[in-house]
């Protein structure tokens, strides 16, 4: 789906050149579900940036489905296939009511009328926001206006949703919309699916994480092997979900618990089967 090779970039500052990637490679595989974290200033989000156009690299390049970004021609039809969702909701609704906001895309792309109504009415479905087509947005709840942001980029039709810590600025409750909600379009619509975080306990439910560090990748590989590595990620300024460094410090205590325990239902079946 998406191929990053030896790419680096470098952020122009008063001081000089600033480098945000260096020799960064990576494969995103068709029907992924990616997790990337890393602490702030990792280079995470700027990652996040080159996989549909938003930047472009200062050396090496970056290919979706074989076309690279680089070239100006092909921006368009880039962006139709990788859809990029940021952190603030407020900040990516345009419109005063939530099927006209899911509706902007489609009608920049040109569709037809007839089809940009079926497109929203689905996008919304997809969602589960159906019942908030006529509602404003900025009426709705973060999580609401998050998976409508989300809506608004399914109705153009993206194989690949890029999310750049889309749960940042919610609550328990709104996370957890959210998080289901992508969730449900990878398993079910097969959507490629790249989720940025800075929440152990989101990484966790993805197929693979990439834990990044000034601007290179550290590791990757499955949650549970990347999980089991705390003291490196302690070394990177980050840590293991909650539930993880439970098992962990369970099993120095001498008890039989696995180390690479991730959620609290594997834990519960553990202690209570």
């Amino acid at each position: 789906m998406i191929r990053v090779e030896n790419v680096s970039y470098s952020y122009q500052a008063e001081e000089g050149p600033v480098a945000a990637l260096t020799d960064v490679n990576l494969s995103i595989e068709r029907g992924d579900f990616v997790a990337i974290i890393g602490h702030n200033g990792s280079g995470k989000s700027t990652l996040a940036k080159m996989f549909n156009g938003l930047l472009i690299p200062s050396q090496g390049r970056v290919t979706v489905m074989g076309k690279t970004t680089a070239d100006p021609e092909q921006n368009w039809w880039i962006r139709q296939h990788v859809g990029l969702v940021f952190q603030n909701p407020d900040n990516q609704l345009v419109a005063t009511m939530v099927e006209e906001d899911v509706a902007f895309g489609p009608e920049n792309l040109g569709i037809p009328p007839a089809q940009i109504r079926e497109r929203v009415e689905q996008a919304l479905a997809q969602v589960d926001m159906l019942d908030k087509r006529t509602h404003a947005p900025h009426l709705l709840s973060g999580g609401q206006k998050q998976r409508v942001a989300i809506a608004g980029i399914l109705a153009m039709r993206p194989q690949c949703l890029v999310l750049d810590e889309p749960t940042a600025m919610l609550d328990p409750r709104g996370r957890r919309e959210v998080l289901e909600t992508v969730l449900r379009l990878n398993r079910e619509e097969g959507i490629t699916v790249i989720w940025i975080t800075h929440h152990m306990d989101e990484a966790v439910l993805a197929r693979r994480v990439v834990v990044m560090e000034r601007g290179r990748i550290a590791m990757e590989g499955p949650p549970r092997a990347v999980f089991l590595r705390r003291e490196e990620l302690q070394k990177l300024d980050l840590d293991v979900p909650v539930i993880t460094r439970l098992a962990q410090l369970l099993a120095d205590d001498g008890y039989a618990v696995p180390r690479d325990v991730l959620t609290v239902e594997e834990m519960v079946s553990l202690l209570c089967p």
